[in-house]
């Protein structure tokens, strides 16, 4: 349990703000820059600038004003630890499995998605590091703080989970695809993908673990599905 008041304060003015200001650039000014920029540009310009924007440089400014309050070390988390590949790579061999499986089901073999193009390259090339910084540096970090035993910790990853499907609404709402995401329960992956990455990030103390793994995901994802 976190007892600094400021980090409290801080922690939901951030999460206020955050969640709005998000929803504003996915309801609002994405759909109104899709009217004027080809899919390339707006991409670039809503993963690249926006996103760095609003989600990197905030998270890296919290994790340094806080540096003292996080589970993992603000300088510890961008390590690279040989060890760190008995993580990585199981669970790399784990979500090319998934991936390419349920692509083979529903597809009945494996192509190239005839929409994967450069602004899937972009996302590949940036979601994953923004993302994993605001919900593993920077919230994960900071709520794992106290959470000294196996139910805490399964607990702070089970929140932040929630906390990770939140941040899609927005554009699954703009893209209409909220409730079929529900009915579907393919909000689960969006769960179970959010505790793997979080869990890689705990056990290794290393960020970059969760951001290839994120970022590879999304690549067998553009590319087969």
């Amino acid at each position: 349990m976190m007892k600094n008041k400021r980090l409290l304060l801080t922690l939901g003015i951030y999460v206020v703000l955050f969640y709005a200001s998000w929803a504003f650039v996915e309801m609002v000014l994405i759909v109104w820059m899709a009217a004027i920029f080809d899919k390339v540009t707006m991409t670039l310009m809503r993963d690249a600038l926006i996103k760095n924007l609003l989600w990197t440089l905030p998270a890296l400014l919290l994790i340094h004003a806080f540096r003292g309050e996080l589970a993992v070390g603000e300088k510890e988390m961008w390590r690279w630890k040989k060890k760190d590949f008995l993580i990585l790579l199981p669970l790399a061999a784990f979500l090319a499995a998934f991936v390419l499986v349920g692509s083979l089901v529903r597809r009945h073999g494996l192509s190239i998605s005839p929409n994967f193009g450069w602004d899937s390259v972009i996302i590949v090339l940036t979601v994953g590091v923004t993302e994993e910084l605001v919900f593993r540096g920077w919230l994960l970090n900071v709520m794992a703080k106290n959470a000294d035993t196996e139910g805490k910790k399964l607990l702070v990853l089970l929140l932040n989970a929630v906390m990770f499907l939140c941040i899609h609404f927005p554009i699954w709402i703009t893209s209409g695809v909220f409730v079929s995401s529900f009915r579907s329960m393919g909000f689960v992956t969006v769960i179970v993908l959010s505790m793997l990455f979080g869990m890689s990030f705990l056990r290794t103390k290393n960020l970059l673990v969760p951001i290839i793994l994120h970022s590879f995901y999304d690549l067998l994802v553009f590319m087969f599905v």
